[in-house]
This record gives C-alpha cells, sequence and structure tokens, in this order.
C-alpha cells in the first residue's frame, strides 16, 4: 500500500511539473488549446498500473493544482471536461484485447480534444466551435502517439 501511495504522490508531482513545463512553452497552431500534454503520461501510466480510480486522482490532482496556479475556472472546467471523457474511453480500450498501450493514448489524446471541444460548445452555446475540430483531431493523434511511445517507454523501465 506505501509503495502505490509513494507512486501516485510521485506522479501527481510530475504530471504538476509537466503541466507548468508545459504552459512555459509557447505553441501557436492558430488554434486554442494545442498542446503536446505531457501530464498525461502520468495519468496514462497509472492507468496502466493501477486502475481508472488512481489514474482519475493523479489528472484531478493535476488539473486543480495547475488550473489555480496558472489558469483560470475555464481552463479548469475545460480540462476536466477532457480528462473524464479521455479517461473514459482509455479505460474502455484497456478492458479490450488488442489495444496497445500507444493505441490507447492515440484514443486518449483525440478524446480528450474532443471533451474540450464539446464542454466549450456547451459553455459559449456556438456550434461554430466545431470548426475547430479537424485540426484538433489530428493534433489528438500526434500527442497521443508521442504519449504512447515516452509511456512505453517509462513503463518498461520502471518496475
Amino acid at each position: 500500500m506505501s509503495k502505490k501511495t509513494a507512486y501516485l504522490g510521485l506522479f501527481s508531482a510530475v504530471a504538476i511539473i509537466f503541466g507548468y513545463v508545459e504552459s512555459l512553452i509557447p505553441i501557436f497552431a492558430g488554434i486554442p488549446g494545442i498542446k503536446l500534454g505531457l501530464a498525461n503520461l502520468a495519468v496514462l501510466f497509472i492507468l496502466e498500473r493501477y486502475s481508472w480510480k488512481e489514474a482519475a486522482m493523479v489528472s484531478t490532482v493535476r488539473i486543480l493544482v495547475i488550473g489555480f496556479l496558472f489558469g483560470n475556472l475555464f481552463s479548469i472546467v475545460y480540462s476536466l471536461a477532457g480528462a473524464a471523457f479521455s479517461l473514459l474511453v482509455m479505460t474502455i480500450l484497456k478492458k479490450q484485447e488488442g489495444f496497445s498501450l500507444t493505441g490507447i493514448s492515440i484514443a486518449g489524446g483525440v478524446s480528450h480534444n474532443v471533451g474540450q471541444l464539446l464542454a466549450a460548445v456547451a459553455i459559449v452555446e456556438n456550434l461554430s466551435l466545431l470548426y475547430y475540430a479537424p485540426v484538433l483531431l489530428v493534433s489528438g493523434v500526434v500527442t497521443g502517439l508521442l504519449i504512447g511511445l515516452l509511456t512505453a517507454e517509462t513503463a518498461k523501465r520502471i518496475p
């Protein structure tokens, strides 16, 4: 139990640090919300090692800390919506056979962007935001691939 608690604390801290570092990196793609999602490495690792409950806890802690320190209420709401939908999709795929950690991560990246986009549409009550969907879906695939590969390497190196 203490080893599990230590891992959850460690990966929560890693997720917060990665989230902070990512907030310092200006990525201008002309589309709001596009970023690498380095903090999701910690969430995906915990999902792989434990369960959706522990992954949800790490994700929620990361979102709240980063949101209160460097964001605002809307960034927290969008992040929670994306993270919840992403974790739901990744948990379902993890239970299925035939999905690698990288494949699960790609689905998580795409579903995270879908969750955020749906939250934005609901909040601003404007369907024209869906025009961002193609670019967000492609960025979700690319970032999900990168995070999946990094998480798979991390999982190999941490017993």
